[in-house]
Parts: C-alpha cells; sequence; structure tokens
C-alpha cells in the first residue's frame, strides 16, 4: 500500500524542495493529499539537498583582538577591541577575528560582518555580561515567532553573507545560575504575552519596539537574513535564552559544537524559517529542546509566510531535559522536507516531537526519521501534539502528514509508547512507522484524530502492534504527561 502512488508523492515533495508557499489556515484540509511515501526516494532527496551546502571560506588572515587592545582575565571590557578587530577584517576583505586563551569579557553585543570569521580559540573563553542596557540599541529580531525590535541578540547579524564561529573555545552567556541577562525571565510575562496579542493583531512592525523597560530576553547567536554561515567547534553554555537561533537565512552548517545550557528554555539549535541546513556531530545538554524547527507564530507566522525547509539533522546526542527532535510549537509558516538519522536521545520527555495548537495553522510535511536510539524519556518515544500549551482561543488547525519513522529503538519511555494526537478537522496523515522496538512503557498508545497510519513491524513491550494504531476511547484519562 505505502509503495503505491510514489510518482505522485514525489512530485509533490521535488517541488517543495524548491518552492516557498504556504497555505493559510482555512485550506489545509483541501490541500492535504493521501501520497504515500517511499523511504529509498526520500533519503535520495536528501543528497541533492546535502550536495548544495557548503560552508564559506575565508582569507588565511587573522586579527587578534589582543592586537586591538583586547586583555585577558581582566574586568575590562574587550568589546571596542573585537568590534574593531571586525570591522578591520572586513574591511580587509575577510577573515578571522581571533580570540586567544583566556577568558575575555564582552560588555554587548558582538555584530558579524561579511567576510569574518569569529574564532575561539582552545582555552579561550568569550563570556557577556549582564546588563540589558548593554544590548542597546533594539535591532530586529524574531522572539517566540514574532517579529519585533529587541534587545540584540548576544553575536548577532543582519544581511551578511560568509560569516563564521569556529574553535574550540567557549561562548559563555554569563547566566549560571539563572543570572545576568536571564533575571529577565522574572518580569518577563507582561511582555511576552503583549508581543503575542501585537503578532495575532498584526500590529504594524515599527510599533513592536520593546528593548529598554522591557523584560524580553535575547537569543545568544543569532544569524538574521543571512547566507553561506558556519558555526563549527565551539562550546556554548549558560545563555539567556535559544542558543543557536538563525532566522531568514540558507546554507547553514552547523558542525561538531557543545551545547551546555541547562537554564531555563535554553534550546540548542532552532532554525527558524531557514534553508538548506545541516546539523551534525554535536552533544546537547539543554533546558529546553536539544534541536528544534520553528517557522513563526500565528498570524505573525502566516503573514511572513517562511517555511523552514531542506534540513539535515545526523549523528548528534540530545542530552537535556526536554526534547530530542522537535518541531514547533512555532511553525505557523510550514516546516517541510526534513531528514534526522543516526541520532541518540538520552534524557528529556520525548525524543521525536511534533507540536501545534489550534492558535498555529501551518502545515509540517515530508519528515524523515532514521536509526534513532533512545535511552529513557518521560512522556513518549515518538509523539505528535496538536494540543500544545499555549492555546489563545483561536481554531486554526496545523496539519501533520507525510512521515516515515524507522529503526528506532528505545529503551524505556515512563509513559506511552508512541503518541498521536490530531484534530478532527486535520488528523494526522500519511505516517509510516517501521522497525520500532519500544522496550518498556507504561502504555503502548494514546491515538486521536488518525488518517492513513500504518504501522510496520512495530514492537512494544515486546508485543507486535496491529498495522494500524487502536484509538484510544474518548473518556480515557491521560497519564499525567504536558499538553
Amino acid at each position: 500500500m505505502f509503495a503505491a502512488a510514489l510518482a505522485l508523492c514525489f512530485a509533490v515533495l521535488a517541488l517543495a524542495v524548491t518552492s516557498c508557499t504556504t497555505p493559510q489556515p482555512a485550506a489545509l484540509v483541501a490541500a492535504a493529499p493521501n501520497a504515500p511515501l517511499d523511504s529509498i526516494a526520500a533519503w535520495r532527496q536528501m543528497d541533492i539537498i546535502l550536495a548544495r551546502i557548503q560552508p564559506p571560506v575565508f582569507p588565511a588572515r587573522d586579527f587578534p583582538i589582543t592586537d586591538y587592545g583586547a586583555k585577558p582575565a581582566t574586568s575590562e571590557n574587550a568589546r571596542p577591541a573585537i568590534l574593531a578587530a571586525i570591522a578591520a577584517c572586513a574591511a580587509s576583505g575577510g577573515g578571522r577575528v581571533v580570540i586567544p586563551p583566556g577568558e575575555f569579557l564582552c560588555n554587548g553585543p558582538i555584530h558579524l560582518l561579511s567576510g569574518v570569521n569569529l574564532h575561539i580559540s582552545d582555552r579561550a573563553t568569550l563570556k557577556f555580561g549582564g546588563d540589558p542596557a548593554d544590548y542597546l540599541p533594539v535591532v530586529l529580531t524574531r522572539w517566540e515567532g514574532i517579529l519585533v525590535h529587541n534587545y540584540s541578540p548576544l553575536i548577532y547579524a543582519r544581511g551578511q553573507k560568509n560569516i563564521a564561529i569556529t574553535g574550540k573555545g567557549t561562548i559563555d552567556g554569563g547566566c549560571e545560575n539563572r543570572s545576568g541577562l536571564y533575571k529577565l525571565v522574572s518580569k518577563q510575562g507582561p511582555d511576552r504575552d503583549a508581543l503575542w496579542k501585537m503578532g495575532a493583531a498584526q500590529v504594524p512592525l515599527e510599533k513592536r519596539v520593546f528593548g529598554a523597560g522591557r523584560a524580553l530576553r535575547p537569543a545568544g547567536i543569532q544569524p538574521f537574513e543571512c547566507e553561506n554561515i558556519l558555526i563549527s567547534g565551539i562550546t556554548i553554555t549558560n545563555m539567556p535564552f535559544w542558543c543557536v537561533h538563525p532566522v531568514f537565512s540558507k546554507n547553514i552548517t552547523i558542525d561538531n559544537i557543545t551545547v551546555k545550557s541547562l537554564v531555563g528554555n535554553n534550546d540548542g539549535v532552532d532554525p527558524d524559517s531557514c534553508s538548506d541546513v545541516l546539523i551534525q556531530n554535536s552533544h546537547f545538554e539543554t533546558g529546553d529542546d536539544a534541536i528544534v524547527i520553528k517557522s513563526g507564530r500565528d498570524q505573525d507566522g502566516w503573514a511572513v509566510a517562511r517555511p523552514s525547509e531542506n534540513i539535515i539533522i545526523r549523528k548528534n546526542v540530545f542530552a537535556g531535559k526536554l526534547y530530542g527532535f522537535a518541531i514547533g510549537s512555532e511553525m505557523s509558516g510550514g516546516v517541510r522536507n526534513i531528514y534526522v538519522e543516526d541520532c541518540e536521545v538520552r534524557s528529556g520527555r520525548a525524543a521525536i516531537y511534533t507540536k501545534a495548537n489550534l492558535d498555529r495553522g501551518g502545515i509540517v510535511e515530508n519528515v524523515f526519521v532514521r536509526r534513532i536510539q533512545i535511552k529513557t524519556v518521560s512522556e513518549a518515544a515518538i509523539r505528535f501534539e496538536a494540543n500544545y500549551w499555549g492555546h489563545r482561543g483561536e481554531r486554526h488547525p496545523s496539519l501533520f502528514r507525510n512521515y516515515i519513522i524507522e529503526d528506532v529503538t528505545c529503551d524505556t519511555s515512563k509513559n506511552y509508547g508512541i503518541y498521536i494526537h490530531g484534530q478532527p478537522e486535520t488528523p494526522v496523515t500519511n505516517v509510516l512507522l517501521r522497525n520500532i522496538k519500544i522496550h518498556t512503557a507504561k502504555k503502548p498508545f494514546w491515538i486521536h484524530h488518525i488518517k492513513n497510519i500504518r504501522l510496520e513491524n512495530v514492537l512494544i513491550n515486546n508485543q507486535k502492534s496491529p498495522p494500524t494504531p487502536p484509538l484510544t476511547p474518548e473518556g480515557e484519562e491521560k497519564l499525567p504527561i504536558k499538553s
């Protein structure tokens, strides 16, 4: 059955690889084809995408920040020296701005320019200060899926090409023990709610000015509207918010990084309305999702209408507090053509997770996952959730369709093995789960609102599952997991 209609399926997929349209929420049901998938053909599409992703190359010129007055192991602010080195490097046609061994304090953001590779040397630490006023003036950013003028991310670039952050050193956001910029969290609730309302009402962008007097903490590393990006080798820790958050950017390589940032809802890497992205060989210990794909929140995401697409995630280790690989919940601009392989999830609530709520709209489609090892999760090994928390009360159901998840093993799920909860208007559609072995789960399934879901060689608690997962009775009480 799943081998049928292959030509139709991959005509749709090939079009999605190169096109960029997102239907409005009302069009979701009519737009959903029942096009079966084929694993071999899907992974061939990944090779086409991978061939396009090429890291930038830089001239062999070094600009040590100590040549511009920076001093290690002192309370002196190295930021003026770093910015001077970046300006000189860019003016010369590019090269490396080198942070040498030692700890350097940076009170305020670093804005990268085209042609600059910010190189954090082995045994070097670039540590950011915690005064929000230092991160002004405001810059254009995206905060939980909504465009806003806010405090600058710690390392930011807008509209630049050929930029990098490399080396074996450490970038420290200064938020250990929830200090530094993370202190803004205690006051952010009203400002977050105000921004959500502005996005939903489509308040003009020039009126969405936060920053001074507000409490929306900045992201860690954010290339915004950039091309040809490399982030490689570094360790990232103690960030105030999402650690690596590319927005509206393309041709991104993230390779062999270590993220140890367990502060609050620190995600590891969040490609947000980005295309042609490779994330590989990296280790994540995060306070929230390790890698999560996003594309905007609600009406603001529809207005921008830029999906995240053509993303490859492979050979990573996830050991965070919440979710390993995730999509959403801010996915209103659409997500498609996602490839995840050869990863290990050691801890968290769920390992493979797609999430949205009834405010979101948008489509997630063409997601291919294989060869995943899961140790222990508290909620579910594989989860689709269309009732994610934070619902403001509207009804724009999202659609999840066209998934193949195969060759997955899980030692223990403390609640469900497989959890799939769609919406009546937009059931989770056209999913193949194949060669899945979950050794121990409290309950095998939680299943509501599905269409064309097929299980092949799925074993839970050493019991073979039927070809179609059994629907959960409407009155059955859910095990205690977070929506």
